[in-house]
């Protein structure tokens, strides 16, 4: 029995869910759109989708994954935040994961604005440090969409190419 539909099938909602994955922070989306692609070459036996197309996805999707994961911080340090604020947006970052998409932007910048708050005790600075890290939480989620687009963008052209 040829399972190849089914295949395409399964990496067709890889790349749906990636796809939702890169603007809802809790999903893994640049890693679940590149398993789907990776899925699809498979089945189609690399013979559209080869080594460098599949090579490109994958350091597009490290580097969108680096750029977000670091996005938030960056925009916390250029504020001027303290140790206790990149920690606590850290920390607040993955408890956040668990609460769906609300929890997921609001975790870090909590846990920012309370580690600062810990540190410096100083409420405007506090208030600039959750600011600083929303606006690189926004920064980071862009990067991540971009490098989602690049990757299909790849991907599209191997298939017809």
């Amino acid at each position: 029995m040829d399972l190849s539909l089914l295949w395409y099938a399964l990496s067709a909602l890889l790349m749906i869910i990636g796809l939702a994955g890169t603007i809802y922070p809790a999903l893994p989306g640049l890693g679940l759109l590149a398993a789907g692609m990776l899925l699809a070459a498979w089945t189609g036996d690399f013979s559209h989708i080869g080594l460098w197309p599949l090579l490109t996805i994958s350091i597009l999707a490290v580097i969108g994954m680096v750029i977000e994961s670091l996005a938030g911080l960056l925009g916390a340090k250029k504020t001027g935040a303290s140790r206790e604020a990149l920690i606590g947006s850290f920390i607040g970052g993955l408890l956040g994961m668990f609460l769906g998409l609300i929890g997921a932007i609001a975790g870090p910048i909590i846990g920012a604005v309370a580690g600062e708050l810990k540190a410096r005790r100083n409420l405007p600075q506090a208030g600039r440090v959750g600011v600083g890290t929303f606006v690189g939480f926004l920064a980071g989620t862009v990067a991540k969409i971009a490098s989602a687009f690049a990757m299909l963008a790849v991907f599209a052209f191997a298939l017809i190419f």
